[in-house]
């Protein structure tokens, strides 16, 4: 109180004039609406050497502005996906192709030696 008069104050507490109401659900909602990006770097040198840099990124956003913006790896990465069984698959083959290509220079290696011979 000042002076005998109560003092206003805002309802979400946020310094927002008294007329505007703003609470935590409505900051988050207009910051994953809009999207916020974090970007910084650090470095660390040591008489003028450079030893470490580490370069961060976060954006904050909801899932209809990341697509907007073009952002959707969530889509296609198999461990959120759930679809391992392509991957799996394709490890397999790999796997399979490479025993092939180790297998291959000891039949080089044994059809070689007979060509040498003749």
């Amino acid at each position: 109180m000042v002076s005998g008069q109560p003092v206003s104050r805002s309802q979400g507490g946020l310094g927002a004039p008294s007329g505007q109401s703003s609470n935590l659900g409505d900051i988050l909602e207009r910051v994953l609406d809009k999207g916020l990006v974090i970007a910084g770097d650090i470095q660390v040198n040591l008489l003028d050497i450079e030893l470490l840099t580490i370069k961060l990124r976060l954006v904050i956003a909801s899932l209809e502005t990341a697509r907007e913006v073009g952002i959707n790896w969530w889509e296609s990465d198999p461990w959120l996906t759930g679809d391992n069984g392509k991957l799996q698959e394709e490890n397999r083959l790999l796997r399979a192709r490479v025993a092939e290509l180790e297998a291959a220079p000891e039949s080089i290696e044994a059809g070689g030696e007979d060509d040498e011979r003749e």
